[in-house]
């Protein structure tokens, strides 16, 4: 793998406005996510993972060198993140392949929302919401802590929300539970969704 590079945001700093505010992001991905990057970068040398792929090298690194896959864990969740959000997302117009497994395995739009919302407010302290595919073709949601992902526990991450303080403060201060509404409703990028959905399929 070469080594970690910061993403560029898809969209301009101020395009997620009034939901998730230029400030919110500058902060979030020039300072946080750097950070990661270049700690990442520093704790790779020498682990033998340095030519493995992200994946690859973030899976060994959950069960071989926790303080790496710190690093490695919140660079691979936040290229995630940037990409499921966009300007004028959200809502309940969602791709029809996407649509009929979140009914099949929530029974609905808005059970989907409830269960997403609620285990994303009820993540103790710092973590994710996550939908993910498992390895039976269901839809699961899961908070994990710190930078875990569903790919680490073998199911396939489709829609990740970071839960940690540095991502809603800002915009939010501490009302969580708005700041995921506001994710939900108005900020998921389900093509992105659907993309990611038919790559696992």
């Amino acid at each position: 793998m070469p080594a970690l590079k910061l993403p560029e945001l898809p969209y301009a700093y101020d395009a997620l406005d009034p939901y998730m505010s230029a400030e919110t992001l500058e902060f979030h991905h020039d300072k946080h996510h750097n950070a990661y990057v270049t700690k990442g970068n520093e704790l790779l040398e020498g682990t033998g993972q340095e030519n493995a792929s992200l994946e690859e090298a973030m899976v060994w690194s959950f069960k071989n060198k926790p303080g790496l896959f710190n690093q490695l864990g919140q660079h691979y969740n936040h290229i995630h993140f940037w990409n499921v959000m966009k300007e004028n997302g959200g809502g309940t117009k969602l791709p029809s392949e996407v649509e009929k497994l979140i009914n099949d395995s929530f029974g609905s739009y808005d059970g989907f929302k409830d269960e997403f919302t609620k285990k994303g407010a009820g993540q103790f302290g710092s973590g994710w919401v996550w939908m993910a595919l498992s390895n039976e073709g269901k839809l699961e949601i899961t908070g994990l802590p710190n930078g875990e992902n569903p790919l680490v526990h073998g199911s396939t991450p489709l829609l990740g929300c970071d839960v940690w303080e540095h991502s809603y403060y800002i915009d939010y201060r501490n009302a969580r539970p708005k700041y995921l509404e506001a994710f939900v409703d108005n900020l998921i990028n389900w093509d992105y969704v659907a993309e990611l959905l038919s790559k696992a399929k």
